[in-house]
Parts: structure tokens; sequence; C-alpha cells
């Protein structure tokens, strides 16, 4: 059984990597060579537990994950994933849950980048500078050649230090742009992220500024929860979720189609998308919405064992 922390991890697989897996899992969902119950969360008040099993025929997998979002000293997230063996059901596997949901989860907006932005996309807005915030900017700069980062986050002291640590990763050759507004962090921007825990939009609900753009919507993983204004769906008649429960989990789909803003004709699952990707013609804003799923964290966390074990990293329990 090896154990794997973040600097393991690290070794094991790029951002690139963890993207490939994520299109991987797609055509694991498209196919259904899965097993994978709607993920069990456990809310008080503002925190939430959540367990989160998946079986593929390669691995099982198994997510633990909290989300304290009044963290201040700590981050929002903490987590663990055990890996076992599809055929004798050993453990072979203890993961940093919480490296792998960042890692990971950066990589589906990745992957959303990958397949629906524009090529020559090359300015990029961040709403929310937070762990996940940097993530999505790894994968963003992974897909596409970005020249300038426009961010913005409610509380703008906060965001020098996120701009510190992005700079650790991607060095001093792209811009980065601390903004006071979100109008102005997305006026340029052709693909707009959010990642936050906002239960009311974070995006203003101004037509003009929301046209002709990809929308990437990480945050927002309960009923209640809202990054997206009324105006955004109006800009688009193309939305697609990484999984069907994305539609009652999230209250980016779920309260646009009680206030029928949007039809369940317009939603689509990415995997189904990329089978017909060729055949599509996008010509207003895109909406990506993202809540997550076990699929996910089995296929990328059985890709990190594996180069694991061929790279020599990790420390062996037993």
């Amino acid at each position: 059984m090896l154990f794997l922390n973040e600097q393991d991890i690290r070794k094991a697989v790029s951002m690139k990597d963890m993207i490939d897996s994520i299109d991987k899992a797609y055509e694991l969902y498209e196919s259904k060579q899965f097993q994978m119950p709607t993920r069990m969360q456990v809310a008080k008040d503002s925190n939430t537990l959540i367990v989160m099993p998946c079986i593929t025929k390669e691995a099982i997998g198994t997510k633990l994950v909290t989300s304290f979002p009044e963290n201040t000293e700590l981050p929002t997230l903490h987590g663990l994933v055990v890996l076992n063996s599809s055929e004798t059901g050993e453990i072979k596997a203890i993961l940093d849950g919480s490296f792998i949901t960042g890692f990971r989860t950066g990589a589906i907006g990745g992957s959303a980048i990958r397949h629906l932005a524009k090529s020559d996309a090359s300015k990029l807005a961040v709403i929310g500078t937070g762990v996940q915030g940097l993530y999505q900017t790894l994968a963003a700069c992974t897909e596409r050649t970005i020249t300038d980062i426009f961010l913005y986050n409610r509380t703008y002291e906060k965001i020098s230090g996120f701009k510190q640590e992005l700079e650790k990763w991607i060095g001093d050759s792209i811009r980065i742009h601390t903004m006071k507004t979100v109008e102005s962090a997305i006026q340029d921007a052709e693909i707009v992220i959010t990642a936050t825990t906002s239960f009311t939009p974070v995006l203003p609900d101004e037509p003009k500024l929301l046209s002709n753009k990809l929308f990437v919507g990480i945050g927002s993983f309960q009923p209640a929860m809202r990054e997206f204004p009324e105006a955004l769906y109006a800009q688009s008649d193309h939305i697609y979720v990484d999984s069907e429960d994305a539609i009652k989990e999230s209250g980016d789909l779920a309260i646009p189609l009680e206030n029928k803003w949007i039809t369940r004709n317009t939603i689509q699952t990415m995997s189904s998308y990329l089978k017909s990707e060729q055949n599509t013609i996008h010509d207003k804003s895109i909406i990506f919405k993202s809540t997550g799923m076990a699929l996910f964290d089995v296929v990328a966390a059985d890709l990190i064992y594996e180069n694991a074990v061929q790279k020599g990293v990790g420390k062996k329990l037993i």
C-alpha cells in the first residue's frame, strides 16, 4: 500500500496528464463502464461532508471530502482518496484527497477549455482566487496560449498572495492583472472561470459583458448555490455538464430550469458532446458547469498510482 501526498502526486502526473484522465473518464461515463451512486452529502449549516465511491474495471475509489466555506486560516476543502484493486479489493493506495480534488477539478475545467474554447483564446478571467481558482488557471494555461489573466476576488487583499503563488507555477511571462471590479475583470476575457462558493451570482447581470465567451462554472455544488446571473442564459444556447447529476445538484442549473430561463434540451453532457464535437458550431456564449463526480477521482487516482509505481515515488505503508 502506498501513501501519496501532494509532492508525490506532483512528481507522478502533470496537469496535461490529469486533463487526459478527465477525457478518459468521459469515455467511461458515456459507455457506462462504471458503477457510481449519487454522492452522499451530510450538511450542518454551511459545512458539508461528501462521500464519493465509484467502481470501474481498473479500480475502486472512494473519496471523503469536507467543505468548510467559512475557513479563513485553513483551506476550504480537506479530503482523502482510498484506491482499491477491483480484482482483489486490497487497498493499493491512500492519496491526498484535497490535492486530488483541486488538481482534477482544475483538469475538468481544462478539458472544457480544450474542447470548447476558441483555439486562439488568450485572455482569461478568474473569479475567486482560492485554491480552486489556482488549479483552474493552471489548467487553462495548459490548454491555451494565455497572454493575460484578470483576477477578481470579493476580498481584494487576498489577490496578492494568489498572484504570488500562481507565478511560482507559471512564471512571469503571462501578464497578470488584479482587478477591483468583476465587470473590469471579464470585459476583455474570452474565457471566464468562476470558482467560488457563493449563493448569489458573482457575475454582473449585464448581457453585453456576457456575450461571446466561454464560462466555466466550478464553484456551486448545491441547489441553493449560484455563480451565474439570469442574463447569461439568454446569451447562450449551449450548456454542457460533466454529469447528469450536476443538473439537480447545482443551483446554476436547477434554478434556471425552475424559472424557465432554460429548457432541459439545451443541456448536454460533455461525454456525449465529445462524440459529436466536430459537428457542433458555437456562435454564442458557451456555459460549462461542473459539480464533479467520483468517476473522475478513481480514474485520476488510478493513473497517479500507476505512474507513482513506475517512477518510484510515494511511501510504502505495508
